[in-house]
C-alpha cells in the first residue's frame, strides 16, 4: 500500500507544487489518503522534493500494517500544545519554496492567519479542495473496503430484524447497532445509527430518544460500518407487528418507486442534478415533491458525506468507480414516514450497471 499512497502524493504534487512551491494539507481524511494513517491533528507538507508529515506530541497508537510511510520524513512537535499546520508552515518558510497552497476550506480564519505569520514570506494560496477531487474516484482496494463494511452492515442490521423489537426503545436499538457492527468486525460505526419509530420514522435529522416501538410503528433504521477507514450507509424502512395500513403501503411504495429511479439513473457521464430530478419526478408525481429532502445522496468513502452531491444545484457528471448513496426520505409530520438508503458503486452498462453494496432486503416487511 504504500506504493498507492506515493503515487497519490506524486500525483498531487504535479498537480500542486509548479513553480517551486509546496502545499500543506490539513484536513484529517486527507491526510489519511495520502499517508494511510496519522492521529488528528497531523499536517503532511508536500515541497517539490520531498514530503514532511507533522505529528502532534500526544501519543497515538499506529496501524497495524503499511505505517508509517516509506519516502515520509516525520517531524514531531516539541509540545503538546503545538499546531502542526502552524509548523509545517514555518519548516517550508525555512526550505526556501515559494508560495504554499493551504486548504482554506479547513482552516478556521484565525488559524490562517496563524499560518501567514508563521511563513511571512510565503504567498498563501488555496489549495481549492485538491484532495478531495483526487478522493473522488476510488481505487479497487478503497471499494473491496466498502464492500466489507456494506457486508458489515447487511449482518448486524439483519440481526436486529430477528430481535424482539416491540417495548424497546429508540436509543436502544441504536446502541445495539453500533455494538453489533463492532461485532462483525468494524472498525467503529461509520456514523451514530439513526432509529425512528411511529411519528419520528423517517423524521430528518432525529436522534434516537426514549420513544419505545409499538404494534403497528413504521420504524427507520439508518446505520454503516466504517471498515480499514471507509464508510459506507444503509436505511430501511420497515412496519412493525401487524400487517401494514394502506397509508403505510402507500407511502412506502412511493419511496421505494423513487429510490429505484435514482438508482438505475447512476451511470457514467449522468449529470448529480440528473440522478436528483429522475428521484424527485416520482415524488412530485405524488404531489410530495415539499417533503423531500434538498439532496436525494452523496458520495462516500474515507468520510460518511463526501463528494459528490446528488441535489438540484449540484454541478458536475459521475464518474466509473465513485461509490454514491441514493437515500430518498418522505416523511408525514406527525405520522411517520419512509426511508430507503442503499451504497452503490458507478459503473458503465457494459460492467453490469450501478454495482448495490447493501442488499438487505428493501421488501416492506412486518416484523
Amino acid at each position: 500500500m504504500s506504493e498507492v499512497h506515493a503515487a497519490r502524493r506524486a500525483r498531487l504534487r504535479e498537480r500542486c507544487t509548479a513553480g517551486g512551491c509546496a502545499a500543506l494539507v490539513s484536513r484529517a481524511a486527507n491526510v489519511r489518503y495520502l499517508t494511510d494513517g496519522a492521529p488528528p491533528g497531523a499536517a503532511l507538507l508536500l515541497a517539490p522534493d520531498h514530503d514532511v508529515l507533522v505529528l502532534p506530541r500526544e501519543p497515538w497508537a499506529e496501524p497495524e500494517r503499511g505505517w508509517p510511510p516509506e519516502g515520509v520524513e516525520q517531524v514531531v512537535l516539541p509540545s503538546a500544545d503545538g499546531d502542526c499546520a502552524v509548523a509545517a508552515a514555518e519548516l517550508a518558510d525555512r526550505i526556501g519554496v515559494q508560495g504554499l497552497a493551504v486548504e482554506e476550506h479547513h482552516l478556521t480564519v484565525a488559524r490562517h492567519r496563524e499560518l501567514a505569520r508563521a511563513a511571512p514570506r510565503l504567498r498563501l494560496t488555496d489549495l481549492d479542495r485538491a484532495v478531495e477531487q483526487l478522493r473522488l474516484v476510488k481505487e479497487d482496494d478503497e471499494i473491496a473496503a466498502l464492500r466489507v463494511a456494506a457486508e458489515i452492515t447487511d449482518h448486524a442490521l439483519g440481526e436486529l430484524l430477528e430481535s424482539i423489537l416491540v417495548g424497546r426503545t429508540e436509543r436502544h436499538l441504536a446502541l445495539e447497532l453500533e455494538r453489533r457492527l463492532v461485532d462483525h468486525g468494524a472498525d467503529s460505526a461509520a456514523f451514530p445509527p439513526h432509529v425512528g419509530t411511529g411519528p419520528n420514522a423517517g423524521a430528518p435529522n432525529h436522534h434516537p430518544g426514549d420513544r419505545r416501538v409499538e404494534e403497528g410503528d413504521f420504524l427507520t433504521v439508518c446505520l454503516g460500518a466504517c471498515y480499514r477507514g471507509y464508510r459506507c450507509e444503509v436505511g430501511r424502512t420497515f412496519v412493525v407487528g401487524s400487517e401494514p395500513a394502506s397509508w403505510q403501503i402507500e407511502l412506502y411504495e412511493l419511496v421505494f418507486a423513487a429510490q429505484r429511479a435514482g438508482r438505475e439513473a447512476l451511470a457514467p457521464g449522468a449529470a448529480y442534478r440528473d440522478v436528483d430530478r429522475a428521484v424527485r419526478q416520482v415524488v412530485d408525481r405524488a404531489g410530495h415533491g415539499d417533503l423531500l429532502g434538498s439532496s436525494v445522496g452523496h458520495g462516500v468513502g474515507l468520510e460518511i458525506h463526501e463528494d459528490p452531491r446528488l441535489s438540484p444545484a449540484a454541478v458536475g457528471k459521475l464518474d466509473a468507480c465513485v461509490p454514491v448513496t441514493v437515500e430518498p426520505g418522505v416523511y408525514l409530520p406527525g405520522r411517520g414516514g419512509v426511508r430507503i438508503d442503499d451504497t452503490l458503486v458507478v459503473r458503465p452498462v457494459t460492467d453490469g450497471g450501478p454495482e448495490l453494496l447493501t442488499i438487505t432486503t428493501k421488501e416492506l416487511l412486518a416484523l
